[in-house]
C-alpha cells in the first residue's frame, strides 16, 4: 500500500513540476532580465542532472545490450570471443592524430609508419537491427604518408590452450567503408622462439565477412604454444573511413576422416 502512495505522490510532483516548467517557458519572454538570468541557472542545473540520467539509460537501453556476448559460431565450437572494445565502453573513447602503438580497449593497437598522422579512431555505439556487437570502431583516415597501417588484436589466454594443429579459425567480422579498400588478416601464433603467420585476405563484396585459418597447414609445436595475436592490414587506406560494426573469433577441431 504505501508503494503505491509513494508512486501516486511521484506522478503528482512529476505533473507539477512539468507545469511549473511549462509555465517559466511560456512567461519567459515577458519577464525582467534578473529573473530570466537566474531562472536560466536553475534550468542549467536540472539539464546537467537529466543529460547525465539519458545518457546513462540510452546506453543501457538501446540494442543490442551491453555487454551481449552473442556471437554467431559453426558446429563443434570450442571456443569464441568478442574483444573489449566491441563488446562494452572503453575510456577514451576515440584518440586523434593516432601515434604508432596507440592502444584501444584491452589488447587493441595501432601500427603505422605516417611521419605526420592523420588518422582518428572512435568508438561508436550500434544501434542497427542486425547489429550484435553493443559497440564498433569507426577509423578515419584522411591523407596517409606511412607504407603501412594495422590493426593487431591480441588473443585471450583461453584461445591457445589446447591449441592444436587440426583446429580451424575463424574470423568473423562486418566492415563497413566509404570507397573499396583492402584488407587482409593474418593469424600469428607463438611457440617457443618460432611464430606461425597464416595470412588471409578478407572479401569485402559483402559486410559480413568471414576468414578462416587452418593451422594443419603450419609447422605448430603444440607442446610450445604461447599467445597468439590477428593483424587487420590495410592497403591504400587513405581518404576513408572504415567502420568496423563487429569482430568475432572462435575455433574448432576439423572433423575427423
Amino acid at each position: 500500500m504505501s508503494e503505491q502512495i509513494e508512486s501516486l505522490f511521484d506522478r503528482l510532483m512529476h505533473r507539477r513540476v512539468l507545469r511549473r516548467w511549462g509555465r517559466a517557458a511560456t512567461e519567459a519572454e515577458a519577464i525582467d532580465l534578473d529573473s530570466l538570468r537566474a531562472l536560466r541557472g536553475r534550468a542549467r542545473q536540472i539539464r546537467r542532472e537529466l543529460d547525465r540520467l539519458l545518457h546513462v539509460a540510452e546506453g543501457r537501453l538501446t540494442l543490442p545490450l551491453i555487454g551481449s556476448n552473442a556471437i554467431r559460431t559453426p558446429l563443434g565450437t570450442d571456443w569464441s570471443w568478442r574483444p573489449e572494445l566491441w563488446s562494452g565502453p572503453v575510456n577514451p573513447a576515440g584518440h586523434a592524430a593516432v601515434e604508432t602503438r596507440t592502444q584501444m580497449g584491452g589488447g587493441l593497437t595501432v601500427f603505422h609508419d605516417c611521419r605526420e598522422s592523420e588518422l582518428t579512431l572512435r568508438q561508436i555505439r550500434n544501434t542497427r537491427e542486425a547489429d550484435l556487437a553493443p559497440f564498433g570502431l569507426r577509423m578515419d583516415v584522411f591523407h596517409f604518408d606511412g607504407s603501412f597501417l594495422s590493426l593487431a588484436i591480441d588473443l585471450p589466454d583461453e584461445a591457445v590452450q589446447g591449441l592444436k594443429l587440426r583446429h580451424l579459425v575463424r574470423l568473423e567480422t562486418v566492415i563497413e567503408t566509404e570507397k573499396p579498400v583492402e584488407i587482409f588478416a593474418r593469424l600469428n601464433v607463438r611457440h617457443g622462439p618460432n611464430t606461425e603467420q597464416v595470412v588471409r585476405e578478407l572479401p569485402l563484396h559483402d559486410p559480413q565477412v568471414m576468414a578462416e585459418f587452418d593451422l594443419a597447414y603450419t609447422k605448430l609445436n603444440e607442446k610450445r604454444v604461447e599467445r597468439a595475436w590477428v593483424d587487420l592490414i590495410f592497403e591504400g587506406p587513405q581518404q576513408n573511413q572504415i567502420v568496423l560494426r563487429d569482430i568475432t573469433f572462435s575455433r574448432r577441431p576439423r572433423a575427423e576422416l
